[in-house]
């Protein structure tokens, strides 16, 4: 068995050096792996990891180690590996099968070698790692104490497998934390994806019609980004209360069969399938940009485009143009997959040390509590997700007031009323 698949090990140093960078803005996470080193809670622990390698997830998997864990890690995007730090982990000992341009055969073989070693705990960006074992390594559940997720996506995925009764073990949705969502995917989707944008265009945002399709937290977070910037921000829902917070967050809100005439940057953020299809792409001004940023290469429908395209060729790093046979053409971006981890370094490590603390201590609590736990998907337990808040706060250097006893005396009362 091979302990590790990457790039090239020459590139290792310079990926120490972006962890390096990394860990220096994730205060956060290193508390927690002071905390580790002093009690090892993971001694022994197997874990199988499927999350974009990056900067950030070295700096989570160094931290597991620290608490006694092994680590085996694999993408969970095939172009969101970043080599220098893929190298870097291999040579510190870390089962790393990881490399940026993966083929999808490749992507997956990758998830099998993980499995080889047996993972006790899982931890998925995208749910790609527990459909794999509850459809083909079946033989490994009996092992498997429970396992943490960590986008919608996955989410969506796993909730529909405990609706079906297919769920074999209990999950944590590290998703829907708070410490997760309000920021990682407002703040760090926001701007990282704007960020890739950027990376690939090289265009200037103001004055730009920029349509986000999807009005989630990390819709809020693009769209918040770039009104920033000066675009024009329009958005497209199907809800009804998202379409009207975002209109009453000051946002122009239409359907996508209108917003395609007039839009010059569409990015999707569903998480659906075929969101922008043929009958968007034939109405779209010519030189529109188009990007993804959820966790699939779906949300654009692609072998639409396909169909309408005459040609087509590789513009720039990320910038794929299409010349459809009404004469326009499109520009799409990193293949349509999701553009901040394909086309930048995905999000800043300040929100990312947030979201990979709550991962450390849900492992901790799921090698201590998996095993009396239903396989269902659970919340983020809330004393985790409190302490990952007042660390972030120690960490700006931020105090806070606390209710006297009075206060707590009344909010637990109910005899008080108008006085």
């Amino acid at each position: 068995m091979k302990h590790h698949r990457v790039k090239d090990l020459s590139l290792a140093e310079d990926g120490r050096k972006t962890v390096e960078w990394a860990e220096s803005k994730m205060p956060v996470l290193l508390k927690v792996r002071e905390d580790f080193k002093k009690r090892r809670p993971l001694e022994g622990l197997r874990i199988g990891a499927c999350l974009h390698v990056t900067k950030e997830t070295a700096v989570l998997v160094r931290t597991l180690k620290a608490g006694g864990a092994e680590v085996a890690l694999c993408a969970s995007n095939p172009l969101s590996t970043q080599d220098t730090v893929a190298a870097a982990l291999a040579e510190e000992g870390v089962k790393v099968y990881a490399w940026r341009g993966q083929s999808s055969e490749e992507y997956y073989q990758c998830i099998q070698d993980v499995l080889q070693h047996r993972p006790e705990v899982t931890v998925d960006d995208g749910a790609d790692l527990i459909t794999t074992i509850h459809s083909k390594r079946q033989d490994l559940l009996g092992e498997i104490r429970g396992g943490t997720e960590e986008t919608t996506t996955g989410v969506v995925r796993l909730r529909a497998m405990a609706r079906d009764g297919n769920l074999r073990y209990p999950v944590i949705a590290v998703n829907d934390a708070y410490t997760k969502y309000l920021f990682d995917n407002r703040y760090g989707t926001g701007q990282s994806t704007i960020d890739g944008i950027l990376r690939a265009t090289s265009m200037l945002l103001a004055g730009k019609n920029f349509v986000v399709v999807g009005y989630g937290w990390c819709g809020r977070g693009i769209a918040l980004r770039a009104r920033g910037m000066g675009a024009q921000v329009i958005i497209s829902e199907v809800e009804p209360l998202k379409a009207l917070e975002a209109l009453m967050d000051g946002f122009q809100v239409m359907p996508l069969s209108k917003a395609a005439e007039i839009g010059d940057i569409f990015v999707t953020a569903t998480g659906n399938i075929n969101v922008i299809r043929g009958e968007h792409f034939a109405k779209m001004k010519d030189g529109t940009v188009l990007a993804n940023s959820g966790h699939f290469n779906v949300e654009l429908a692609l072998p639409q485009l396909e169909e309408m395209t005459v040609s087509k060729r590789t513009i720039r790093p990320n910038v794929e143009e299409f010349h459809l046979k009404n004469g326009r053409k499109l520009y799409l971006l990193a293949e349509g997959r999701l553009v901040n981890l394909a086309a930048a370094e995905g999000h800043p490590p300040e929100v990312m040390m947030m979201s990979f603390a709550n991962q450390a201590l849900c492992i901790e609590y799921l090698k201590n509590k998996g095993r009396e736990l239903k396989p269902q998907v659970y919340k983020v337990p809330e004393n985790i997700d409190r302490r990952v808040a007042t660390l972030a706060l120690k960490a700006h250097g931020i105090k806070l007031d606390e209710l006297t006893e009075e206060q707590r005396d009344y909010l637990q009362s109910w005899e008080l009323g108008t006085v």
